[in-house]
C-alpha cells in the first residue's frame, strides 16, 4: 500500500502536492500539521497538511518528505476551509495565503550548511588562499553557514570558491530546517542553599567584610526579598544596587548566589478588570438592545453611530455576554495607532483576557499570539488586532467586531492575497456561526446600501455621549483670502486667530494634511524642470529635516539640489506643502507652543504610535500635525479645535471614490473635536466651499452624500451596482507591455459579454522601473461572479502560456477598491 499527504508550499502556486509517507506517518500525521519538505533542486520548505490519501499522482513521482514539525495541528480545519475561499473568491494562489497568514518563525526555510567530507584526502598544497582559508576554518569546527564563509573571506561572492571545494571532493553541501521560535527565558536569582541558616548568615557577612561592593549587593537582595515576595530577576537585582552585573557574576562563581531560568511570554498584560459596571446612556442602551433584537435574525450588522457617539461602551458590553458563553471575540481595527488606545480602554474592563495581533509585533512574539489563541488560553479571550488577526487559529469564535468598518487600510493592496479583512470577516464568521457587528460614523457605500437593503441589519445612533453638541464647522474660502493677502504661509487668519485662542485655554489642537515630507514638488523657475524619480514616474518629495528628495513609491533618494539639474539655474522654489512644512510654519508662528508631527517618518518602530498618542494624552503637546493616521477613532478629550489645511486635494482625486472618501476623511477628522462637554470648533480651508461633498460634511449629512453617490454608481456602473475586477500588467519593456496588455484585452473582450476596459494607463505609470497597464472588468450583480471569474482565470493562464509574455508580470485585485 502506498500512502501520501497533499500539502500547501508557501510558494506563490495555486495547486496543492502530493509527497509521499509511510504507514506509520500516515497514521499519524493530521491535517493542519506542518512537514518540511524537500521542493526543487535542493531546497527544503515548510509544508501545510490538507489530507492525507492513497491516490498516486499521475503526473509526477511523489517525493519523500523529511520530518514532521509538529505533535499537533497548528492550523485549524476551519482556518484552511477559509483560506481556500480567500483564495477562490481573489483570485490567488493559496500558497500566498498559507504565507500571508503564518507567522514567519513558523514557516521554517532551509538554510546551507557547509562541511567537509569525512573520509577524504586532502593534499593542502593544489588550495588557492581562498580554499585553503575555508579548509582551515573547518579544522577548528564541523560545519559552516554561507554567511560565515562570507564572513571568513570578506567577500560578496563565494560560491565560485564553494563550488571548486565540491569539485575537488572536499566539502559537503547540507540543507539544514532552521527552527526560528525561541522562548524568551528570564535570568533569576536566589542565595545558596548554604546560607540559608543563622550561622550560615553571619559566615557570608563575614566573608564579605572586604569586599564593600558585593557586600552590597548581598543587602540590596535581603531588602528586595523582605519586600518582594517573588522571585528575583537579575536585572532587578543590579538595579536596585546600582551595580555591574560583573559583580553579581563573582558572586555566582564565590557560589554565594544561584542563579536559574524561567520560561516567560513575551506580550504580558497585566491589567486588572474593574468590577463597576458600565453605565450606558439611553441612546446606548437603545442600540444595544437594536443590535441584539437584529442578531436574532440577521448574521451581520452595521451599528451606525456619529463620532463620539459611545461605540466602544456598546462594543464592551456586547463582548461581555460573548465571554459568558465561553466564546471568543475578535475586535478588528483598520491601524495599529488604534490598538494602542483600546487596549488600554479594554484592559480596564477584562483584565488580562486580551492578545493583540499586528505586523509592529516581532516574529517569537506573534507565535504566543498564535499558540494561546489555538489553545484558547485565558489569556487569548479576546483578541485585537489590524487585518492580519483574522488568519488566527480560533478555537471557538464567537462574536466579530470590525470598527471603522469604512476604513480602506482594511483593504490589503500588495503583496498577494489581496483580501479585503472586513468581508473575509463576514466569511470567517459565518464558517464558526458567529455574528458580524461592523461599526462606523460613516459606513462605507456598500456596508450601507446591504444594510437599506435588508441584507444586515441596521442600528443607528443620532447622538454624541453625554449629549456633548456636534462640533461647529466653519468654511474658509482660500481664493479669497489670498486675494485680501490674509494668508500667513498656509495659514488663514481665522485659522491662527482660534488656534491662538484655543491655545490660550489651555485646549489642544490637530491639524490635518494628507500629504507627508515637506513638498512634494522641487521647481526650477528658469526652466520649470521638476527633479523626478529615476525608476518612478513621479516627482520627488522634498524632505527638509533631512535635506533629500525622497520618492515616496520606491524610495529613491538624492540630497537637496543646490542648482537645477537641467539649465544650472540657482532659482529653486517649492510647490505644494506636506506636514513637515505645517510643523515649521506653527513653530514660527506659535513659538512659545510645543508641537508634534504624527506621519509614516515620525511613527517608524515599534512603539512610535503609542509615544506620540501618549504624549498628546498627557498634553505634553499642544498642537499635533498629522496625515490620515489622525481620523480614525483616536480619542482626545482636550481636543477644542480641528482645522483642516486644504480640503481639495482629497476630492480632485482619479478614483471613483474621492468624493466618499473626503466625506468620510473630513467628518472623521472633525470628529476628533470636542469630545468632553464644551462644543468644538473645525476649520475647513478650501478653495472650492460650495462643493456639494464639503457642504454635506457642514451639515453632516451622510444620507445626502449616499444619495448622490449612489445615483452616480448606477449610472457609470460601479459598486454597490457591480463588481469590479482589475488587471494590472507590469514590465520592464514598454512596447512588449503594450502589445501583451492589448492581447489580453481582447480575448477577455471577446468572451465576456459584461464592460471590459483598458488597457489603461495608470496616473503613475511607471514603478521601480517597470511600466504598467490595467484593465478594468464590471461584472453586474444579476450574472454569476464565479462563472466569470473562472473565464477570466482560464484566459490568464492561456495569456501566461503564450512565450513572448510570459515575462510580463499580471496580479489580479478583486474589489480593488
Amino acid at each position: 500500500m502506498l500512502f501520501f499527504a497533499e500539502v500547501i508550499l508557501p510558494l506563490s502556486l495555486a495547486k496543492t502536492f502530493t509527497y509521499s509517507i509511510s504507514e506509520a506517518e500516515y497514521h499519524y500525521i493530521k491535517k493542519g500539521m506542518r512537514l518540511a519538505v524537500p521542493f526543487g533542486k535542493s531546497k527544503i520548505y515548510t509544508a501545510l497538511v490538507v489530507e492525507t490519501h492513497q491516490n498516486k499522482p499521475t503526473l509526477y513521482e511523489a517525493k519523500e518528505i523529511h520530518q514532521i514539525l509538529d505533535e499537533n495541528p497548528i492550523v485549524t480545519e476551519i482556518q484552511i476551509s477559509h483560506w481556500q475561499w480567500i483564495a477562490s473568491y481573489y483570485m490567488c494562489a493559496i500558497g500566498d495565503v498559507y504565507r500571508g497568514a503564518m507567522p514567519s518563525a513558523l514557516l521554517l526555510e532551509s538554510e546551507t550548511i557547509i562541511s567537509q567530507k569525512v573520509d577524504g584526502f586532502v593534499d593542502e598544497s593544489t588550495l588557492s588562499d581562498d580554499e585553503f582559508l575555508i579548509y582551515q576554518a573547518l579544522q577548528q569546527q564541523s560545519s559552516l553557514k554561507v554567511q560565515d564563509i562570507i564572513a571568513i573571506l570578506n567577500k560578496k561572492n563565494i560560491f565560485p570558491v564553494i563550488q571548486k571545494l565540491i569539485d575537488k571532493n572536499i566539502l559537503v553541501l547540507q540543507e539544514e530546517m532552521l527552527e526560528n521560535y525561541k522562548p524568551k527565558l528570564v535570568r533569576y536569582i536566589r542565595l545558596h542553599s548554604k546560607y540559608e541558616s543563622n550561622q550560615g548568615l553571619g559566615a557570608l557577612l563575614e566573608s564579605l567584610k572586604s569586599a564593600n561592593k558585593q557586600k552590597e549587593v548581598v543587602l540590596s537582595y535581603f531588602q528586595l526579598s523582605a519586600t518582594d515576595k517573588n522571585p528575583i530577576t537579575v536585572k532587578k537585582l543590579v538595579d536596585a544596587a546600582g551595580t555591574s552585573s560583573a559583580i553579581v557574576k563573582a558572586l555566582i562563581d564565590k557560589e554565594i548566589f544561584e542563579d536559574y531560568f524561567i520560561q516567560e511570554d513575551r506580550v504580558n498584560f497585566a491589567g486588572k478588570s474593574r468590577d463597576t459596571e458600565l453605565q450606558l446612556s439611553k441612546a446606548q442602551q437603545n442600540a444595544l438592545d437594536g443590535i441584539k433584537e437584529s442578531f436574532t435574525q440577521k448574521e451581520v450588522s452595521l451599528l451606525h453611530g456619529v463620532t463620539s457617539s459611545g461605540k466602544t461602551e456598546i462594543y464592551i458590553k456586547l463582548i461581555e455576554e460573548y465571554l459568558l458563553t465561553g466564546k471568543q471575540v475578535l475586535y478588528l481595527l483598520p491601524e495599529i495607532a488604534l490598538t494602542t488606545q483600546l487596549v488600554g480602554r479594554l484592559r480596564v474592563h477584562f483584565g488580562n483576557k486580551v492578545a493583540v495581533f499586528h505586523s509592529k509585533y516581532n516574529n517569537n512574539e506573534r507565535v504566543e499570539v498564535w499558540n494561546q489563541v489555538l489553545q484558547n488560553s485565558e489569556k487569548a479571550q479576546i483578541v485585537i488586532g489590524a487585518r492580519s488577526a483574522l488568519f488566527l487559529p480560533f478555537a471557538n469564535l464567537g462574536f466579530v467586531i470590525v470598527d471603522e468598518e469604512h476604513e480602506q487600510t482594511f483593504k490589503q493592496i500588495d503583496p498577494a492575497p489581496r483580501y479585503h479583512a472586513r468581508d473575509a470577516a463576514v466569511v470567517l464568521a459565518s464558517f464558526y456561526k458567529a455574528k458580524v457587528l461592523l461599526g462606523s460614523a460613516t459606513p462605507s457605500i456598500e456596508t450601507y446600501f446591504n444594510a437599506v437593503s435588508g441584507k444586515y441589519g441596521l442600528v443607528e445612533i443620532k447622538e454624541r455621549y453625554g449629549n456633548v453638541m456636534m462640533p461647529d464647522i466653519e468654511l474658509v474660502d482660500l481664493k479669497d483670502k489670498y486675494f485680501r493677502k490674509r494668508m500667513k504661509g498656509h495659514f488663514s487668519d481665522t485659522l491662527i486667530e482660534r488656534i491662538t485662542a484655543a491655545i490660550a485655554l489651555g485646549e489642544q489642537v490637530i491639524l490635518f494634511q494628507n500629504r507627508r515630507g515637506y513638498s512634494p514638488v522641487v521647481e526650477c523657475m528658469t526652466c520649470g524642470h521638476v527633479p523626478h524619480c529615476q525608476q518612478c514616474d513621479v516627482s520627488l518629495t522634498y524632505h527638509k529635516h533631512k535635506s533629500q528628495l525622497r520618492c515616496h513609491y520606491c524610495g529613491y533618494s538624492i540630497a537637496k539640489p543646490t542648482h537645477c539639474h537641467s539649465c544650472s539655474s540657482v532659482e529653486l522654489t517649492t510647490k505644494g506643502f506636506g506636514t513637515e512644512q505645517i510643523q515649521q510654519e506653527l513653530t514660527t508662528l506659535f513659538p512659545e507652543s510645543k508641537i508634534g508631527r504624527m506621519d509614516q517618518d515620525t511613527t517608524r518602530g515599534k512603539f512610535g504610535f503609542e509615544k506620540i498618542i501618549d504624549s498628546f494624552k498627557n498634553r505634553e503637546i499642544d498642537i499635533l500635525v498629522g496625515t490620515q493616521m489622525l481620523a480614525k477613532g483616536l480619542d482626545f478629550d482636550n481636543v477644542s479645535l480641528v482645522g483642516i489645511m486644504n480640503a481639495d486635494n482629497m476630492l480632485y482625486h482619479p478614483d471613483f471614490r474621492a468624493f466618499e472618501r473626503s466625506f468620510q476623511m473630513m467628518t472623521q477628522v472633525s470628529g476628533r473635536s470636542g469630545r468632553s462637554e464644551k462644543q468644538g470648533k473645525v476649520i475647513i480651508q478650501t478653495y472650492n466651499p460650495e462643493h456639494n461633498t464639503i457642504q454635506q460634511v457642514t451639515r453632516n449629512d451622510y444620507a445626502a452624500m449616499y444619495k448622490e453617490q449612489l445615483y452616480d454608481r448606477q449610472i457609470y456602473k460601479y459598486p454597490p451596482y457591480f463588481r469590479i475586477i482589475k488587471i494590472t500588467l507590469k514590465h520592464r519593456d514598454f512596447d512588449k507591455l503594450k502589445e501583451g496588455s492589448m492581447w489580453l484585452y481582447q480575448v477577455i473582450s471577446q468572451n465576456l459579454s459584461i464592460p471590459v476596459l483598458g488597457p489603461e494607463e495608470p496616473a503613475i505609470n511607471r514603478i521601480r522601473n517597470e511600466y504598467i497597464r490595467t484593465i478594468i472588468i464590471k461584472i453586474p450583480t444579476s450574472i454569476s461572479i464565479i462563472s466569470t471569474k473562472n473565464t477570466v482565470q482560464k484566459m490568464l493562464n492561456s495569456f501566461d502560456s503564450v512565450a513572448q509574455y510570459r515575462a510580463i508580470k499580471v496580479s489580479i485585485n478583486v474589489d480593488f477598491y
